[in-house]
């Protein structure tokens, strides 16, 4: 498999530097990229990255996943208009666990020569003094240099209205000098000869190829893949309008599946070549039979059930099916039963929420004074509506239907807690019972 090639058809490839072809074909090459520590999970902007070195990995070559321990410190300006908060060390060391938990689920790292790898910048900073760094490192690159790049010059620079530009810090002004002194070190200790990175790190990448170059007049690479941006433009980030992160008990199973479920025609033929490991003819044929009945979701379908089962689990995947079909009027009251609670949760997480006690549950004399006086009117103002609406079969508790408004309330709670009522068509309730 080419690389070069592979990333180009997937629509993946923004830019690479000359002869980064050529050292690919010349044998397997490691090539590695950088991840912050600055949240507790990864999201699907970084998937997008980490893509990158899955793609790298199949096409034969060593991936190295390296986790930003020490710059995760600073804060990187790249794509940032204002000055990140800096993260105290326990914070810090708790994200870089989950992070490396999740590198974990994607690469292969049992696969002999080309195994992957997992690195802390922090374990080779942690003894490196400022003075040291400065004499070093800092020596070999010009502030001019440093300052032609875009990441720098867009903090600096006023914007096209004239209005003062926010600045930039030391710190930050500093992270493209610790991350080229990354790429060094690698390139010097494990042999790396290729970085990447999403189209926004291209600053800092050729500043590691330059410190390499400066430093010990060797030669190094880069590429970086193209930014994977929402329909509006904005990019798929943990601050850029609303994240799906691929920590289950941030972004549930049920809600990461529906992100992809509810993609436009245009961003699921985009994005199933770029999140998923499908051939180019199966996503041809796909393609092909989406646009024949596009209403089917063909495209989405297989895009989200890739990425559920990839990021979460079979299991996962299957459950956040079971939880689609209840809002659609198709599950029963099995598929409720065997849906977790976070899932179940998450499914009606948006429709009113009723809290009521045990005592007054088991107070209940009948399903209507449970669904008007119980409820405090907040599914039906009286007590005769529920009645009428009921003997018009038009109410369900748990999706069984209810016949007799004056039956006694002895429904099976779900999770020992909860009651789903459906009132109408489209009108859901969720009932807690505490």
């Amino acid at each position: 498999m080419n690389l070069i090639e592979e990333l180009r058809w997937r629509g993946m490839l923004h830019d690479f530097m000359p002869g980064t072809e050529e050292q690919l074909a010349s044998g397997m090459t490691t090539g590695y990229i950088g991840f912050d520590p600055t949240a507790s999970s990864l999201h699907i902007g970084n998937l997008a990255t980490i893509m990158l070195l899955v793609h790298l990995q199949r096409a034969g070559h060593k991936p190295v996943a390296l986790v930003g321990g020490a710059t995760g410190m600073i804060g990187d300006p790249s794509g940032k208009s204002a000055e990140r908060n800096l993260l105290d060390e326990a914070t810090l060391r708790a994200n870089q666990e989950g992070i490396k938990a999740q590198l974990e689920k994607f690469m292969d790292f049992n696969a002999g020569a080309n195994s992957a790898e997992i690195v802390n910048n922090y374990d080779w900073f942690k003894e490196f003094s400022f003075l040291g760094f400065l004499r070093e490192v800092g020596k070999h690159l010009t502030v001019n240099y440093m300052m032609a790049k875009d990441s720098v010059k867009k903090r600096i620079s006023a914007d096209e209205e004239g209005d003062r530009a926010e600045g930039l810090s030391f710190t930050e002004f500093s992270y493209q000098l610790i991350q080229g002194y990354d790429f060094y070190h690698l390139y010097k200790n494990k042999g790396v000869k290729l970085q990447m990175g999403a189209s926004d790190q291209w600053g800092n990448i050729t500043t590691g190829t330059e410190l390499i170059r400066r430093m010990d007049g060797g030669k190094a690479f880069a590429l970086v893949g193209k930014l994977v941006t929402k329909s509006d433009g904005t990019k798929f980030g943990k601050s850029e309008g609303g994240n799906i992160w691929l920590n289950p008990t941030l972004t549930s199973p049920y809600k990461f599946y529906q992100f992809w479920l509810n993609l436009s025609d245009e961003e699921a033929e985009k994005l199933i070549k770029v999140y998923t490991l499908l051939p180019q003819e199966e996503i041809e044929r796909l393609t092909e039979e989406h646009k024949q009945a596009p209403h089917l979701r063909v495209l989405q379908k297989a895009l989200a059930k890739d990425v559920t089962i990839r990021v979460h689990s079979e299991e996962d995947y299957i459950s956040a099916i079971d939880a689609s079909e209840i809002l659609f009027g198709k599950g029963d009251l099995e598929t409720l039963k065997g849906l977790k609670e976070e899932i179940l949760l998450s499914v009606f997480e948006g429709v009113p929420q009723i809290e009521i006690t045990k005592s007054s549950y088991t107070e209940a004399q009948t399903i209507s004074d449970l669904l008007s006086d119980i409820t405090s009117s907040q599914i039906f103002e009286s007590k005769g509506e529920a009645k009428r609406m009921i003997k018009n079969g038009g109410v369900s508790v748990n999706r069984q239907k209810v016949q007799n408004p004056e039956d006694a309330v002895n429904f099976e709670l779900l999770q020992d807690k909860y009651l789903v009522v459906q009132k109408g068509k489209k009108n859901y309730y969720l009932i807690t019972v505490n």
